[in-house]
């Protein structure tokens, strides 16, 4: 019987006892969370680009809408997951909103994030004849007549801290005005149109529709710089209101996720966010930017924006 050189055996034995577990990511389809329901720019944005992502990763992205207890059961779902790239999660701020809101024990650091993909700017907005049509100018109106002015928010959600930082900011008395809680954006777009709400914070997404068919008035930007989908309308920051806002998507795998399968992941994502047509979908159907951060980039924006969340969550009340 013939017998192999000693370099060969140990070889060929070295193979063998690493079988599966050095074959390269991915072997298979890959199950995305998004902890939403279909239909809305969460929903919308992770699809489109993981539909792209998954031709340069070589094997398919599935999205899993997996909604319920306010985004939580989809991320506890990852967070509980095997570590190895095959169940990951594609969330925003409401991962770190719902720990700040005392939903869930834990937050961004129960997760090792990929990548940043993009940030759909938030837009004030009020009915089509708003009772105040400049933003600077609600601080005063408030003022002069207390209990007047409803702004609508969903409860924890990422307007509710938008509201905290934006009434401090713009030195506004809580006592001056009604803050209300409605159970999803739909139903805070007809309260706008009916007149039962004079504020609420949106995106084209959501209300972008509504704007082009005036029943619904766009009174400032949560950007830096103006949209190209509202040119005309200013920003926060040029109306004297120094706040920025906008929802930051990214994905997100299991804590223990090796580093290589993150890299591969966010390799991905980033090759697809290449394309100028679907770059060019994201700003112009969907209001959102195209925002690339990973590795330590991603992780100091995260920490950054859950500090950022927290001196807001300071100045409001959760229901327990």
């Amino acid at each position: 019987m013939k017998t192999l050189p000693l370099t060969l055996a140990a070889a060929a034995a070295a193979t063998a006892l690493a079988g599966p577990a050095a074959a390269e990511y991915p072997e298979r389809e890959v199950e995305l969370v998004i902890p939403f329901g279909p239909g809305g720019a969460t929903d919308v944005l992770f699809r489109l680009i993981s539909a792209a992502a998954e031709e340069h990763l070589g094997q398919s992205i599935v999205p899993v809408n997996m909604a319920g207890a306010g985004a939580t059961r989809g991320s506890r779902a990852v967070m509980e997951a095997e570590p190895d790239g095959y169940t990951i999660l594609g969330s925003h701020d409401t991962i770190a909103l719902s720990n700040l809101a005392g939903m869930v024990d834990y937050s961004y650091g129960a997760f090792e994030p990929v990548i940043l993909l993009t940030q759909t700017i938030n837009i004030v907005a009020g009915g089509a004849d708003p009772v105040v049509s400049e933003i600077g100018e609600i601080a005063a109106y408030a003022a002069e007549n207390p209990g007047e002015l409803a702004f609508s928010m969903i409860p924890s959600s990422t307007d509710h801290f938008f509201w905290s930082s934006f009434f401090e900011t713009a030195g506004i008395d809580m006592a001056d005005i009604r803050l209300i809680g409605y159970p999803d954006t739909g139903e805070q777009v007809s309260a706008v149109i009916a007149g039962d709400i004079d504020f609420g914070m949106f995106n084209m997404p959501s209300a972008g529709s509504q704007f082009e068919a005036g029943t619904m008035t766009p009174l400032a930007v949560g950007s830096e710089e103006r949209l190209d989908a509202l040119p005309e309308v200013p920003t926060l920051i040029e109306s004297g209101i120094d706040v920025t806002t906008a929802t930051s998507r990214g994905v997100f795998v299991p804590k223990g996720t090796p580093d290589e399968v993150v890299e591969t992941l966010a390799d991905a994502y980033e090759a697809a966010l290449q394309d100028e047509e679907l770059v060019s979908r994201i700003e112009n159907e969907f209001g959102s930017i195209v925002n690339i951060k990973r590795g330590e980039d991603y992780a100091t924006f995260l920490e950054e924006n859950e500090a950022a969340l927290a001196r807001a969550a300071e100045n409001m009340e959760f229901a327990r």
